[in-house]
């Protein structure tokens, strides 16, 4: 099979990416390229269609991995995430499959780790349940292993309480058998057993009936919704 070279005439950063080159050839453009991928490339230098093809392989590889990073800028993501991401984006299995070894490598994803700090970023800042926070991480595409060792420590009845202080901050003016009746519900809502809940309501019940209540008591604490 006989390949038709052409020649590199320019290479330009792009406007609106400098990440990006464009690469022209015989004086035309021709695609674009990542700036690392195109990194080697020089004026005057001629490209056959094999080598053509292979950059654009390889720039398909760094633009999925660059939106990876992207992604994990904002939070860390589950193996199963990335995947459907880029599924969604149409990236080819392939190319998914060299993304997702290359974010081993560097350590990047690891579900374990993702795992662990689900469930202790959810007891800080939005108390559930161990059945609610299990169903959360295996819809994040976590085995079942992972989500047990994530889970070993977990207080259920400590949770409940965690829970039940964050909400009672939003009704310290309601009445306590309205109170009650919507912090059952809340807490049934969250996913907490019978005997969490029942627990938990009466000792939010006792601190709120302590003569120092209004003033000294966990419950009333300044916390962050």
């Amino acid at each position: 099979m006989e390949y038709i070279e052409r020649k590199i005439t320019a290479l330009k950063a792009q406007k609106r990416d400098r990440s990006r080159v464009s690469v022209y050839l015989d004086g035309e453009y021709a695609f674009g390229l990542a700036r690392i991928v195109a990194a080697w490339l020089q004026v005057g230098q001629t490209l056959d269609d094999e080598k053509i093809a292979e950059l654009k392989t390889q720039d398909a590889r760094e633009t999925a991995y660059q939106r990876v990073l992207r992604l994990l800028n904002y939070r860390d993501r589950s193996e199963a995430e990335i995947i459907q991401s880029l599924k969604q984006r149409q990236v080819p299995e392939e190319i998914i499959a060299d993304v997702i070894e290359r974010l081993h490598r560097s350590e990047l994803v690891d579900d374990q780790r993702f795992a662990k700090t689900w469930v202790e970023n959810r007891i800080e800042f939005h108390p559930r349940s161990r059945r609610a926070l299990a169903y959360e991480l295996h819809e994040k595409g976590i085995d079942d292993q992972a989500i047990q060792q994530a889970l070993d420590d977990f207080d259920e009845a400590d949770a409940a309480y965690q829970a039940a202080r964050k909400y009672a901050q939003k009704s310290r003016q309601m009445k306590w058998p309205e109170f009650r009746q919507k912090l059952y519900a809340f807490l049934s809502r969250r996913g907490f057993n019978y005997d969490a809940v029942k627990t938990t309501v009466a000792r939010i019940q006792a601190e709120r009936e302590a003569p120092s209540a209004t003033e000294d008591t966990l419950l009333y604490e300044e916390v962050d919704l």
